[in-house]
């Protein structure tokens, strides 16, 4: 399979190859028909083997360095886990429902619980997937992802955001310093500064955006801003025009925030400490991306979703890159020879995806 194009990014002049998805939206349309049909008529049963088909697809023409990846979970795992947390929501709901006072002890259960259901998520997904022959792990504990999630949300919003960017290096670090490709580390080295920049730059562009909307709203209206709020019907009309116009300006700024926090952090990643990640995705052009897909999948009421999400997989992948430190063969046969990969064999028996 052809490489994409070499990247040279940095001065000291490693070169970086990138990712490509060979995958197209014809093809993966079949998949995603089916999958949907089948969701329905099954109501909603089916749903664990389509995330099967469809995962094992956009895998499967994820190439990298000539080789794709491969997605080996099984359906009724996913289902079994899917169960396991319905049942667990549906026990909570009768709990609190009989016994009111119960939801004391059941909501903060619910809460603890959260952060070992994402921990046993990150770990199936990981070992559900290979690369060359060789499986990925994820060996976090709990402690990790209660700091991660429950300890970073609570800073968050005890700080009224400013604290946000502490809170995501936690999360990052947490899934990237337990990340494994055979039993070779990942690891991230996260910097506060790029986290406050990607953050700044998402509040400044939604701020000056809301700012232009704000402006534009009264000179159409025609009115002061005190006539405006007395609720004429013309004014209604621009201010319900002006209300999408702040949800649009919102996504982009999110959207500027996900591309950048991307780049960010598979670009301060590496594996075994000697190989290299980057990512270089453009915020424009990915807030675009994302935004007129959902645009254009809303228009012809669901049909186009496999053109979208083929469009964006094509364009997530092109802009990831690694830059291997030695033969990439020599590499791969090392981790193979040090007998530490996961085996399908112990991941049968390992666990269930239960969703997060």
């Amino acid at each position: 399979m052809a490489l994409a194009e070499n990247l040279r990014p940095f001065d000291g002049g490693q070169t970086f190859q990138r990712a490509s998805f060979t995958g197209n939206a014809k093809e993966y349309f079949g998949i995603w028909i089916v999958n949907v049909l089948l969701t329905i008529i099954t109501l909603g049963i089916y749903s664990a083997w389509a995330k099967v088909r469809r995962n094992r697809y956009f895998c499967g023409n994820t190439a990298l360095l000539g080789h794709t990846f491969e997605y080996h979970a099984k359906g009724k795992q996913i289902f079994i886990g899917r169960l396991i947390v319905f049942g667990f929501l549906i026990i909570s709901q009768i709990v609190t429902t009989v016994a009111p006072l119960a939801a004391l002890i059941v909501t903060p259960l619910l809460i603890l619980a959260f952060p070992w259901f994402l921990m046993r998520g990150l770990r199936f997904n990981a070992r559900v997937t290979s690369y060359r022959n060789v499986r990925f792990d994820f060996v976090g504990t709990y402690g990790g992802a209660f700091k991660a999630i429950f300890l970073g949300g609570l800073v968050t919003i005890v700080s009224v955001g400013i604290l946000a960017p502490v809170a995501a290096r936690w999360f990052y670090r947490y899934v990237f310093d337990n990340l494994r490709y055979g039993d070779r580390p990942f690891s991230t080295n996260l910097t506060l500064g790029g986290f406050y920049k990607a953050l700044g730059i998402a509040i400044a562009v939604a701020l000056i955006g809301l700012v232009v909307l704000a402006g534009l709203a009264f000179a159409i209206s025609g009115t002061s801003p005190e006539a405006a709020m007395s609720g004429s019907m013309g004014t209604v009309s621009v201010w319900h025009w002006a209300i999408i116009g702040f949800v649009l300006v919102y996504a982009i700024a999110g959207l500027f925030y996900r591309a950048m926090v991307r780049n960010i952090v598979w670009s301060a990643t590496m594996i075994d400490r000697r190989h290299s990640l980057l990512s270089d995705l453009g915020r424009r052009r990915y807030a675009w991306i994302a935004i007129s897909n959902v645009i254009v999948t809303f228009a012809t009421l669901g049909l186009m979703r496999p053109w979208a999400a083929v469009r964006l997989q094509r364009y997530l992948a092109e802009h990831t890159a690694i830059h291997v430190d030695g033969d990439i063969g020599v590499v791969i046969d090392q981790v193979r020879s040090s007998g530490n990969a996961i085996s399908a064999e112990y991941l049968d028996v390992d666990g269930f995806d239960f969703g997060f």
